[in-house]
């Protein structure tokens, strides 16, 4: 039992994680892309990797934050222009080509000895760097702090019988938020709404209680950091919400369905693209900036592989939904996790040692996801009659 909460723990450790957050947010961005637009934008890390770079070298040679994070949104923006002009008229596949190849012309330009004073090379730029104006500006304070600390070894010292009740009702009250965000029930608008925050706050106050997660209160990886990443992808959740719901949102659904049938009712459909490229680009961007605070900016770091996680986050969650991304991006890294220590828990190391446990699950994710997308493509929240794969 001991093992399994270890286990446990470490999922949400790694769910609440900053760089969890920053992925989702990422994920968002691409939600515009492929979900809502059907841009099979294979680019994303790209994004992410202008971001960092120009919040991260600003801050390094000397600019307010401020001005880093707004050069950072910049490089994202000419970014989507250069790539945009001469892309977006492509089928899917030329374009997933392209994208990918212009994302890693900037991972290799930034690996660039000819840059090292301004990109770290291939070392990248030490959080060091660029951190502490963003930690200078916390008010939590010193020292370690728990979310919430009253939990499970409170009630009847941490007996078995609490903790499998809290995990039974953390999964009834996660079901049913499941439910109610996929419409499976007759609830709609404000009652719809207030629904699933009721349960979203039951839910993360049972996780609390079951899985304690101490943290220092400003550290490099602390509650500062944490917090201010998930009001991020609040923000960013409730923008994509408001974006979707507007007639500009509308076009989008029509362009992913039959850009034709847009065009012939005098829409530019080039523009509408282009915009959504641009606002999906700079939700990357941002992203990029998130993920480097409790690390560093590194190059490797945010290449291919990392917009192929966002793919399977995405995928997983929902495409084309509102908390698809975010769902999809916290299963993702949990599981992953999850895999990792049980195969290093009880799994021996004659047969799997540490280092292989990390690419077993890897390998197990990326045959869950196969098997997403053969059982179920549209993901655990998203509607099957709106999303096809038919970019």
């Amino acid at each position: 039992m001991d093992t399994i909460q270890a286990i446990l723990n470490g999922m949400m450790r790694e769910a609440l994680s900053p760089q969890t957050a920053a992925v989702a947010i990422a994920v968002i961005g691409l939600n515009i892309h492929f979900g809502f637009t059907g841009l099979l934008n294979m680019g994303q890390a790209g994004f992410m990797l202008l971001g960092a770079y120009g919040f991260g070298i600003s801050i390094w040679h000397g600019l307010p934050m401020v001005v880093g994070i707004l050069l950072g949104f910049g490089a994202a923006f000419v970014f989507a222009l250069v790539l945009g002009v001469p892309t977006l008229k492509l089928r899917g596949d030329y374009l997933a080509i392209v994208t990918i190849s212009a994302a890693e012309i900037i991972r290799y330009v930034g690996r660039s000895a000819l840059l090292t004073d301004f990109t770290g090379s291939a070392q990248g730029i030490p959080g060091s760097q660029y951190r502490q104006s963003f930690t200078s500006l916390s008010f939590f304070g010193s020292g370690q702090f728990t979310l919430i600390p009253f939990n499970y070894a409170d009630v009847a010292d941490g007996a078995a019988w609490v903790r499998i009740l809290g995990w039974l009702l953390v999964l009834a009250a996660v079901t049913a938020l499941v439910l109610v965000a996929r419409g499976a029930t007759n609830l709609e608008g404000a009652g719809k709404i207030a629904t699933i925050g009721v349960l979203a706050v039951v839910s993360l106050f049972l996780l609390f209680f079951l899985f304690p997660v101490p943290n220092q209160r400003t550290g490099v990886n602390g509650w500062w950091v944490r917090v201010v990443a998930w009001s991020l992808v609040a923000i960013c959740t409730l923008v994509v919400f408001l974006l979707v719901r507007s007639p500009w949102g509308r076009l989008l659904r029509g362009i992913r369905e039959d850009e034709d049938a847009v065009r012939s009712l005098g829409k530019n459909v080039f523009s509408i693209k282009m915009q959504a490229l641009i606002i999906g680009g700079l939700f990357g961007a941002l992203g990029g900036m998130v993920y480097v605070l409790p690390a560093s900016v590194q190059p490797d770091s945010m290449g291919r592989s990392l917009t192929f996680f966002c793919y399977t986050a995405l995928l997983l969650g929902g495409a084309a939904t509102i908390f698809g991304p975010v769902l999809g991006s916290v299963l993702f890294f949990a599981a992953r996790i999850g895999i990792k220590y049980t195969a290093a828990a009880y799994v021996p190391d004659s047969i799997m040692n540490g280092q292989q446990t990390e690419q077993f699950s890897y390998i197990v994710v990326g045959v869950a996801l196969m098997l997403i997308v053969i059982f179920r493509p549209q993901g655990i929240l998203g509607n099957k009659r709106e999303l096809r794969f038919n970019v």
